[in-house]
């Protein structure tokens, strides 16, 4: 079985439209009736639920930097199987940031949406905002073009037109470098995706997400030549029938892992949650919001990031999961990451000041009533022996949050030491008591 077709769908800078341009020719191909792939350069996690919507099928988050070659390799591959292991017709990975956006890295491992596209072969469709420009707008086309010679641009999508002059204006700019416009979508105030802190609300707290879809599938059809589109996607170098290996990008901590999902704690990687399976794992999900403590015949209990402190008054009033949580903790270990460290924690305070009490398991206090963004990719060590490896294994991963954390006068041993991608100095991170432990660090994969 051979690799289908897949296009990187991407931009020269972030608010461009690239999520809505995915999300629709997602639809789009999906209602034409093809097997529709998808995937996410970076680390996140929202985008990827909105392509499961989008298309029916799970989506994989591919990242150079966190990623070794060819794990990466054959997560690309995995998506373009479906879940019952048939080839899928197309796949679309969204881009992050702007193209060629990433960190200081060995060729090739920089995080940069340029680095998947030019180890998978997959050409770029470039998502052009020419709002404010027309003409200009084919000078940042032939960078993209250019900038990077392991890149192939396979077309563009100019979007936020004004009008037929201004679409004819940059178009024909465009093509006379060899390009082609593939799509022109006209400014709309009436599909836009809603936002909050940490990106887009999530696929699952949106009502009517599939009539939403529809429309954006309909708008993006209706303005872009979808059949010119599908055929400039190329087969990539990928790994056949990767979706079928025993493939983890992090060992499983434990045999049988309670994991909490609700809309609190959804930050859950989907490639980390297939290889644990694909390793024996067994998955018992809980919600923490509905009440429910973490199975006690698992062996160790596992909280996602997410958005508790949407929820932190319902959390601190669900005794039930906040004494079992406790309990589970007294002989098994329980790991928390971002989000779920903090609910580990004393007390958990909202952008309004109000305080509510935690699982209290670990020594820090956090906030949000004085924010702080801290962002960017980490490279962390394990500081002592723990379910996910021996003392000094090495992770990589991602942190994203915008609490504050007031550490206790007798701080917590820490989980991990870290220093960021841009080479700055090691640090402790997270907090460890007895079998409780938890970060910031959202992990993507062990090295």
């Amino acid at each position: 079985m051979t690799s289908p077709p897949g296009l990187v769908i991407a931009a020269p800078r972030s608010g461009s439209g690239k999520t809505l341009l995915t999300l629709g020719l997602m639809r789009a191909f999906s209602v034409r009736g093809l097997t529709v792939g998808a995937a996410k350069c970076g680390p996140d996690y929202i985008d990827p639920a909105f392509h499961a919507a989008a298309t029916g099928e799970s989506s994989v988050n591919l990242d150079s930097w966190a990623m070794a070659p060819e794990l990466l390799r054959a997560l690309a591959s995995a998506a373009g199987e479906t879940r019952d292991g048939r080839r899928c017709d197309l796949v679309l990975c969204e881009g992050s940031m702007g193209l060629f956006d990433g960190v200081a890295g060995a060729p090739g491992r920089t995080g940069a949406s340029a680095d998947v596209a030019a180890q998978l072969g997959w050409p770029v469709l470039l998502c052009i905002d020419v709002s404010g420009q027309a003409q200009s707008a084919a000078a940042v086309v032939k960078g993209c073009a250019t900038y990077d010679p392991r890149v192939k641009i396979a077309g563009a999508i100019l979007n936020r037109v004004a009008s037929a002059r201004h679409q004819r204006l940059a178009s024909e700019a465009i093509e006379a470098l060899g390009i082609s416009v593939l799509g022109a979508l006209p400014r709309t105030v009436n599909i836009d995706l809603p936002e909050r802190h940490l990106g887009l609300v999530q696929a699952e707290e949106i009502a009517g997400l599939d009539a939403l879809l529809d429309r954006i599938a309909a708008f993006v059809a209706a303005h872009c030549d979808m059949d010119a589109i599908l055929s400039r996607a190329a087969a990539g170098d990928l790994v056949e029938g990767a979706a079928r290996l025993p493939l983890a990008a992090l060992r499983p901590p434990a045999q049988r892992i309670a994991i909490a999902r609700d809309v609190a704690f959804s930050f859950l990687y989907p490639h980390i949650l297939d290889g644990w399976r694909r390793l024996g794992a067994e998955l018992c999900f809980f919600s923490p919001l509905a009440d429910e403590p973490p199975p006690g015949d698992c062996d160790l209990c596992w909280l996602p990031g997410g958005y508790p402190e949407l929820h932190a008054g319902e959390l601190a009033a669900a005794s039930l999961f906040l004494a079992g949580l406790r309990a589970f903790a007294e002989t098994k270990p329980v790991h928390g990451e971002c989000g779920g460290y903090m609910v580990l924690g004393q007390s958990l305070t909202d952008k309004c000041g109000r305080a509510h009490k935690m699982a209290g398991l670990l020594g820090p206090a956090f906030s949000f009533a004085e924010r702080k963004l801290n962002l960017g990719y980490r490279d962390a060590r394990l500081a002592a022996a723990h379910p996910l490896g021996a003392a000094g294994a090495r992770l990589r991963g991602h942190e994203f949050h915008y609490a504050t954390a007031q550490a206790p006068d007798a701080p917590d041993a820490p989980f991990a030491f870290v220093h960021d991608a841009h080479g700055g100095a090691k640090q402790p991170e997270g907090s460890r008591r007895g079998r409780t432990s938890g970060s910031f660090f959202h992990i993507i994969a062990a090295e």
